[in-house]
């Protein structure tokens, strides 16, 4: 649709359309009202409890870079060599070229698994602790160019992440996410 005057922005499904082309992002949802989440102190620790709260922080993290677009606590949370960190950032930087996303989510129902993962030769670095979380997700509305897709149904899934103690912190060094139907 067209604009009624060359001043006056045109609108597509009640959202307005941006001298980019792109849906303009409802205010109430801009990716300033969301807060970057802070590290827990327990997860400042170098033990199995502070993994699992290093982890509930990371997850945190994702949730808040596809809500934000600002994926630099991610970054630097994670291993360069993570292809779970890795692909994350790039879709999310992808979301984020011509679009935007808001209200996704993801909540730990339960920890699933808490424990020491052995070096596996060398491909495991030392002193790593791999948690396991059930969650329940959504993902909110997303928007690329002038469409608009609202999946608020929540869903679960499995989340592992194997976080290792290096330089008096916890790295998120591998990961992966399973849908709950595909285990």
């Amino acid at each position: 649709p067209s604009a009624s005057s060359p001043t006056e922005a045109a609108m597509s499904g009640g959202y307005q359309i941006g001298p980019d082309g792109v849906l303009v992002r409802p205010a109430e949802h801009a990716a300033s009202t969301y807060t970057k989440p802070e590290l827990p102190e327990e997860a400042k620790e170098n033990t199995e409890k502070g993994a699992e709260a290093a982890a509930r922080h990371y997850l945190d993290l994702i949730v808040y870079a596809w809500n934000s677009g600002d994926t630099q606590p991610l970054v630097d949370m994670s291993d360069p060599s993570s292809n779970f960190a890795t692909g994350h950032i790039a879709n999310t930087k992808e979301m984020y070229t011509n679009g935007w996303s808001f209200g996704n989510t993801a909540t730990v129902q339960e920890v699933l698994r808490l424990e020491a993962v052995p070096t596996q030769g060398g491909t495991i670095p030392p002193n790593t602790i791999g948690v396991r979380f059930r969650v329940n997700a959504n993902y909110g509305t997303r928007c690329k160019g002038q469409s608009i897709t609202v999946d608020n149904t929540e869903h679960s899934s499995t989340i592992s992440l194997f976080m290792t103690w290096t330089d008096g912190r916890w790295t998120e060094v591998q990961g992966s996410a399973k849908d709950h139907d595909e285990e």
